[in-house]
């Protein structure tokens, strides 16, 4: 399935802006929105000083990671251009790297030049919704940065991001993706990719209990694999509850799938998960 499988090796780090980053602990990627309008924590982050704020909390909750999103990409968010989320982020990357150097720094955009921004911000990962869909530019430039890219399973436009795809078999459906994805990103030379099933786009609540069922089966074991489950609808729905009243729901899901190999889980509520990991990690003796 791979033309290049002389090119992949065990994926016991990732290498970050010259920072080795061990996974064999499984790692927690904290959410902060810079956005007026996303869907659970819409406006509360949007200028530096409580961005700075939540930052740290997010730190000292156990994130090690922290996912800076300019633009919302829920159902009929306000879409903005690549200059529009430069302005919106402004010298927020920078800012929180002086003040918590410690901190890993994920960019989540699907704009070439957004990521060329950050990248001279300092930012260490690049998190594309898009899997390079929407900007033909992005896997060149994610080759040029050096630094790892995150590949989502995605709609193949914008305008269809949403549209629910009944698959025939959606774990199928997504190896195949990630297959085709991952060679290309390979050729190009980007070495650290991370993958990430695209829980909460386009897919049925059946097609996505299916892939918390089968994640092992999700990208081959070659690549870290990264769930972004916290707060999607495919959970709360079902439920009749809130997006902010399922972290029991949502730590059993997250038990699930730290069982089948999960290395990176990118959530709102960071203590809740810190301590999921722990009792993880305890149980399994694994890490």
């Amino acid at each position: 399935m791979f033309s290049n499988t002389q090119t992949l090796k065990p994926f016991h780090s990732i290498n970050c802006n010259g920072r080795l980053v061990e996974l064999s602990t499984p790692k927690i990627m904290g959410i902060l929105n810079l956005t007026p309008d996303s869907f659970s924590d819409g406006g509360k982050f949007n200028s530096e000083k409580s961005a700075l704020e939540h930052a740290e909390k997010l730190l000292k909750d156990g994130a090690e990671i922290i996912d800076i999103g300019p633009q919302s990409t829920r159902p009929n968010a306000e879409f903005l251009t690549s200059k529009e989320e430069i302005e919106r982020i402004g010298k927020m990357i920078s800012q929180i790297k002086k003040e918590f150097p410690e901190a890993l720094i994920s960019l989540d955009t699907f704009y070439a030049e957004t990521v060329k921004f950050g990248f001279n911000e300092g930012i260490d990962m690049i998190n594309d919704i898009s899997g390079g869909q929407y900007d033909n530019k992005m896997f060149d430039t994610a080759a040029e940065t050096k630094l790892p890219y995150i590949l989502m399973h995605v709609n193949p436009s914008y305008e269809t991001m949403h549209e629910k795809v009944k698959f025939e078999d959606i774990t199928l459906e997504v190896n195949r993706y990630f297959s085709k994805k991952t060679n290309e990103l390979l050729s190009k030379g980007v070495k650290d990719i991370i993958l990430d099933p695209g829980f909460g786009f386009g897919k049925t609540i059946e097609d996505q209990m299916k892939m918390i069922g089968e994640t092992e089966y999700l990208g081959f074991g070659k690549f870290p694999l990264l769930i972004g489950i916290s707060r999607k609808s495919f959970i709360y729905k079902p439920l009749g509850k809130s997006p902010l009243h399922i972290n029991e729901e949502t730590q059993k899901l997250h038990r699930i799938v730290l069982e089948q190999g999960t290395k990176i889980l990118r959530v709102h509520d960071v203590a809740e998960t810190a301590a999921t990991i722990r009792q993880f990690c305890k149980k399994n003796k694994k890490c």
